[in-house]
């Protein structure tokens, strides 16, 4: 089964919108999404990437090109080539239509 990473800053609008979405409408294929910042997903609650998620993924999704910076800072070159940056700003609410119209159209499975 394919398995499918989003990346963001905090976990909570951005790559939780688009694992929540793409979930409920590839059920076939397995989406996670997680935090670049420690200090706000520990705050919040939400993900913080960790390698056993990296190491999982056959694609990972960054919203912008500093979560690939970050994840590079942190856990090396390893995973760049499974890497696509989308450059989708921090400017959107979880589950906002606009978020929404904005993966579908950079992203197909």
């Amino acid at each position: 089964m394919k398995k499918i990473l989003f990346i963001c800053s905090a976990n909570k609008d951005r790559s939780k919108t688009a694992e929540d979405y793409f979930a409920a409408k590839y059920t076939e294929i397995v989406f996670e999404s997680a935090g670049t910042n420690q200090k706000t997903c520990n705050m919040l609650g939400t993900n913080y990437i960790k390698t056993a998620l990296l190491e999982q993924a056959d694609f990972i999704y960054v919203m912008e090109q500093k979560h690939a910076d970050a994840i590079q800072a942190v856990f090396g070159n390893s995973y760049f080539r499974k890497i696509t940056v989308l450059h989708i700003k921090d400017t959107f609410k979880y589950g906002s239509k606009e978020l929404i119209e904005i993966l579908e159209s950079k992203i197909s499975f």
